[in-house]
């Protein structure tokens, strides 16, 4: 990855400028028709950009304030996905209207009883002519009560092997049988949720890939999902970022606590080396080359640096951190107070850091894996 970037004149610069000067308030409609919602994606819902297009694409609408749509589990995750193993009708269907934003989408994976071994799910799909019957109970879904649609995986034959006989759907949020449920955190918001499925009914043609091979899409969604939660702000790719804080410091005269200047440092150390790593895992995925254990790495990394973030931000609070309204070196305190209560659920979300070091110690460094002796498989087989 070469990350020296292109001058203020170059040409990829001035096309995007130029466009922004036509659309000077894009709708999100048509930053999504111009590729410019997910430029690495290919033509015609992206614009097959190498990583330094992007990045120019990137850093052209911040200097511009422009904003991309927002919908963070249908542009990770699921879209994705369809790329890799949807039919060019689902493609056509979808895509667009995910871009968009105009459809949020929502990831119906975990449940209560399998924990992270998302294999051993008990969600059971049925066929009953041209449809689909499906029945069972997910926790845990993320932003299921905005959702139009769902990925879903199921199981479709209960006689396979564990990590056989599971399919992957497209759920409407809307059907017949969908109950949703919300679990209240903590910060007193309203993010998660249950999602109960009673006799459920999906037509055939919401099938994604091969019938009993939806564990590999899975894997393909859950290596996105670990791109997708170790970017941007310390909350999953969401709210301030080391940098942030330190420019609070900063704009408030420092501080001469030599420990608390040497957590700064780290901080800013942390950020850095995210930052370059992000860079090389963006030029992976556009070089057609899915999220592999780096992902993984990278999570365990932006997991514990988002709770390094608000637990110093606290600090920095002194005695005044314990109240819910007030934040570090006078910033919006409710912010920084709803990001250290929500922390502790980083290193859990999306896999947790247990489960991203084995794959690592296994894929990376090649250590043995840990057999469990009742199932007759490793550890890290049970939870991917």
């Amino acid at each position: 990855m070469d990350f020296e970037l292109p001058a203020a004149n170059d040409s990829r610069r001035i096309e995007v400028r130029a466009w922004l000067d036509a659309h000077p308030q894009p709708s999100a409609r048509q930053l999504a028709e111009a590729g410019y919602v997910a430029p690495h994606w290919p033509k015609p819902w992206g614009l097959d950009a190498d990583p330094i297009q992007q990045i120019v694409i990137d850093e052209e609408l911040a200097a511009a304030g422009i904003q991309r749509p927002s919908n963070v589990i249908g542009i990770g995750w699921a879209g994705p996905t369809l790329l890799h193993g949807g039919t060019q009708a689902q493609q056509d269907r979808y895509l667009f209207p995910l871009l968009a934003g105009e459809e949020i989408w929502c990831q119906l994976f975990s449940e209560p009883g399998s924990g992270s071994d998302l294999a051993s799910l008990s969600t059971r799909a049925v066929r009953d002519g041209d449809e689909w019957v499906v029945t069972g109970q997910k926790i845990w879904t993320s932003l299921a009560q905005f959702s139009k649609f769902g990925i879903l995986i199921a199981r479709t034959d209960p006689d396979a092997p564990k990590h056989e006989g599971i399919s992957y759907f497209v759920c409407p949020m809307d059907a017949p049988g969908v109950e949703i449920r919300p679990i209240i955190e903590m910060t007193g918001a309203h993010m998660f949720n249950e999602v109960f499925l009673n006799e459920v009914r999906l037509p055939a043609e919401n099938v994604v890939g091969e019938m009993n091979r939806g564990w590999g899409l899975a894997k393909v969604t859950l290596g996105n999902e670990r791109v997708s939660l170790s970017s941007g702000g310390a909350l999953w790719g969401m709210g301030p970022t080391a940098q942030d804080l330190i420019e609070l410091v900063r704009a408030a005269g420092g501080t001469t606590d030599a420990v608390l200047r040497q957590r700064l440092a780290t901080l800013h150390i942390e950020h850095e080396l995210l930052r370059l790593i992000r860079l090389r895992t963006v030029t992976a995925r556009i070089n057609g080359q899915p999220p592999g254990a780096e992902a993984s790495v990278r999570k365990i990394m932006a997991d514990e640096h988002g709770q390094a973030i608000m637990g110093l931000a606290k600090d920095l609070a002194g005695a005044g951190g314990m109240l819910a309204d007030r934040g570090p070196q006078g910033a919006e305190a409710e912010l920084w107070h709803y990001g250290f209560l929500f922390s502790p659920a980083l290193t859990v979300g999306g896999g947790t850091g247990e489960v991203q070091r084995n794959i690592v110690a296994e894929r990376v460094l090649g250590l043995p894996h840990d057999v469990d002796v009742e199932q007759g498989q490793t550890w890290s087989e049970s939870r991917r």
